[in-house]
């Protein structure tokens, strides 16, 4: 059992204090900190539990952070925790800059502490059943929209949604990035509220992505596009597609439906797959997955140089958004 303290017990954080006081198997919660007395009273009565009124203090009672903090303050918390050798979960995105991501990984390999980045996607029960069904993807095309909510103006949409679905095609991808083209348009905040960006890979793929926060409804879909294959993952809803093709090898059954491309190409099946997905709750995987890399000395599934990687690109998105609109 590994003690526990929690950085910041806003909305995202308090589902974390949540769920780490049901995991007793794998956690024991010593404690919060938060600055704010709203949310710390919040805390306090729902789930009585001790409120830490420095940052060190806490860091000095436990064996790991769970940072659920503004971005702003991501690089602080977790620096002062690495220093102390302290192993981190932290919500994504990492960190503000790549430059505070860069002196964290250095951080961390210095302190020989496990880091994981709340990356939850990875985590989401329909695209971990679509991993088996990835095969070089060459078009690729993501939609995160939301309703506006003025809680999530202050980061950059690309920041704040868009890098959800970066972090998840740097995963699928295996390429170098050739080439990112980018626009976005700002409504209700100083920086653009929707965006969309084109990454074209060295290796052929394109990705078309289209965050938005200011949407009437919510998705959160992405297809994905390779020989033979649609993949279609809902996020929100949990829910897989899979459009196969087969060479027919054997007689076909009465239902099933066959084509002929010609020529001397053998004749086509389509299958449709829509895998049964069992409901889990993403930031609870995380969590169980957080514990069992600090007791097993195992590689965490969204590494620090992973979450580096997604924001690297998310930086570059927005150096061409800026460009966009001069």
């Amino acid at each position: 059992m590994l003690k526990i303290g929690v950085l910041g017990v806003g909305h995202l954080g308090e589902v974390h204090v949540k769920l780490i006081t049901q995991l007793t198997q794998y956690y024991k919660l010593i404690g919060f900190y938060d600055p704010n007395d709203y949310n710390a009273k919040n805390i306090i009565q729902k789930y009585h539990i001790k409120r830490f009124f420095s940052i060190e203090e806490l860091i000095m009672e436990v064996d790991c952070l769970d940072i659920v903090t503004p971005t702003i303050t991501h690089f602080d918390c977790a620096s002062r925790a690495l220093k102390m050798s302290k192993h981190l979960f932290i919500e994504k995105p990492l960190t503000q800059t790549t430059d505070e991501a860069k002196k964290l990984i250095q951080l961390a390999n210095e302190a020989g502490v496990k880091v994981q980045v709340g990356h939850v996607e990875r985590f989401n029960p329909a695209f971990k059943k679509a991993m088996a069904y990835f095969n070089n993807p060459m078009f690729i095309e993501t939609h995160r929209l939301a309703n506006f909510n003025p809680r999530g103006t202050d980061t950059p949409v690309v920041l704040d949604l868009m890098i959800h679905d970066l972090d998840i095609i740097l995963n699928v991808v295996n390429s170098t990035i050739k080439n990112i083209s980018a626009s976005g348009v700002p409504i209700v905040s100083d920086t653009p509220d929707i965006a969309n960006a084109r990454i074209e890979f060295n290796n052929g793929c394109v990705a078309n992505l289209t965050a938005s926060r200011i949407s009437m409804k919510n998705m959160r879909k992405s297809r994905f596009f390779q020989k033979d294959a649609y993949i279609s993952i809902d996020f929100l809803k949990k829910e897989l597609e899979v459009v196969r093709m087969e060479d027919v090898k054997t007689d076909v059954e009465p239902f099933d439906i066959v084509f002929d491309i010609g020529g001397d190409k053998p004749r086509k099946k389509i299958i449709f797959d829509k895998p049964n997905i069992k409901p889990i709750n993403a930031i609870e995987e995380e969590l169980i997955d957080f514990h069992n890399i600090v007791i097993n000395d195992l590689p965490p599934i969204v590494s620090i140089e992973d979450a580096f990687s997604a924001l690297d690109v998310a930086h570059q998105i927005l150096d061409k958004l800026k460009l966009s609109s001069l």
